[in-house]
């Protein structure tokens, strides 16, 4: 379903539902009062459409279960346990030799974190409350160290353990059932081809924002935006960008793919004059699709995209740039908070990679991976949605949301889960 904008002439609804009003505190004195005078109602709540049409879309508020989801850099889980939390979860990745593992990160004893705890034994984590230790390959309760070697518990708990791989410099943590027995679906499906199949090299950014991981989706994917909101940007600043555009939406290969149709790069306003985006110092307008750049980098010309943007489930955005694409996953962390997993991926070798990874660290870390998308951070955490009204260029966000109820999900509980 794709709302459209209220016609100017519509008639207004006979009245805005009002915020209830806020309760007044009882006087704590034993002494007779005068009556108070009721509270005067708040603003009025602006009427709008709700999510009740995307059922799958509006109950996902942490997320889908059954994926691989980007988290924390490699580098950053040493000797000491390290504390995440993913689609709701909170999780602990502890290293254990060669390789990373991932439990519940609640001691069912009293449920303290594990995170806090130590390494009494090796292959173990024990709570920094009683000593309760645990296996890191299975999570089974092995030792409890305040109860002796005999203690009756030791088997009979356990607590759940996480698939976990590392990819890119990033450790994945998978997020689903996976039966007794088997292994999860390997995390390159979770991951682009052109990852999987060709040799690059990255910048990255890795860090935990305010706001909805939908809200950051469909900010990333928004049609209309970029072209206000990121106008005062510094990686802007030489490169003029449409003022508006006619778009549709393709799917290809799971991606949804905006296509310009029209590009407009002003428009006059009848009474107000002309709105432009052009200045005489911006002179490299951005290409509709990065197969139309004059410096095509092959991997990227074999993709063949049909747009500059695409996204694809469960929240991964992809700017393809003629000579580079930008990667953005949207990990949900909790109702309120997202991991931006931002990749900026240059598919090159030798000197030319060196040469970008000194341009991806002196300048584009922080123009494009700090300023730039700190604009859309800023939109996703004063959003304040729904009720909404959408106009034409929504057209991203519904597709999105209808890509949503149309795939065959596992929406991830949004109550506290605890484990084993």
């Amino acid at each position: 379903m794709t709302a459209h904008p209220q016609h100017p002439t519509a008639p207004a609804p006979a009245e805005a539902p009002r915020r209830a009003p806020r309760a007044r505190p009882r006087p704590t004195s034993g002494r007779a009062t005068e009556p108070t005078t009721p509270v005067v109602p708040g603003p009025p709540v602006q009427a709008g459409a709700d999510w009740s049409a995307w059922t799958t879309y509006d109950a996902a508020v942490v997320g889908f279960r059954n994926y691989w989801y980007p988290t924390v850099w490699t580098s950053e889980v040493g000797d000491k346990p390290v504390p995440v939390t993913v689609c709701g979860e909170r999780i602990v990745l502890i290293r254990d030799g060669a390789v990373v593992r991932g439990l519940h990160d609640r001691c069912p004893h009293r449920g303290v974190p594990l995170s806090l705890g130590r390494r009494q034994f090796p292959g173990t984590i024990s709570c920094p409350y009683h000593g309760w230790t645990y296996d890191l390959t299975d999570g089974r309760l092995c030792a409890v160290l305040t109860d002796g070697p005999d203690s009756p518990i030791c088997g009979r708990v356990s607590v759940a353990t996480y698939p976990v791989e590392e990819r890119f410099g990033l450790l994945w943590i998978y997020i689903g059932d996976v039966p007794e027995g088997e292994a999860p679906p390997p995390v390159e499906r979770d991951i682009p081809d052109e990852l999987n199949d060709n040799a690059f090299v990255l910048g990255g950014r890795n860090d935990v924002r305010r706001g909805n991981w939908r809200f950051a989706a469909e900010n990333g994917f928004d049609e209309g935006h970029a072209k206000y909101l990121h106008n005062t940007a510094l990686w802007r600043l030489f490169k003029v960008m449409p003022a508006w555009n006619k778009t549709r939406i393709v799917e290809r290969d799971g991606w949804l793919v905006r296509v310009q149709d029209e590009i407009h790069w002003e428009a006059h306003y009848p009474g107000y004059g002309t709105w432009t985006n052009k200045r005489w110092w911006k002179r490299r307008p951005l290409p509709d699709r990065p197969g139309k750049g004059r410096r095509i980098n092959p991997v990227i010309a074999g993709l063949d995209i049909p747009g500059f943007v695409s996204i694809r489930l469960p929240g991964l955005l992809r700017v393809a740039y003629p000579e580079f694409i930008h990667y953005e996953w949207y990990v949900p962390v909790d109702a309120d908070s997202v991991r931006y997993v931002q990749l900026m991926v240059r598919f090159e070798e030798g000197l030319r990679a060196q040469v970008f990874k000194l341009k991806y660290l002196a300048a584009i870390r922080w123009l494009f991976h700090g300023q730039f998308t700190a604009q859309d951070a800023w939109m996703v955490d004063v959003m304040d949605a729904p009720p909404e009204k959408l106009y034409r260029p929504d057209l991203s966000l519904t597709a999105f949301r209808r890509h949503v109820e149309r795939s065959d999900l596992v929406v991830q509980p949004a109550e506290r889960r605890r484990g084993h």
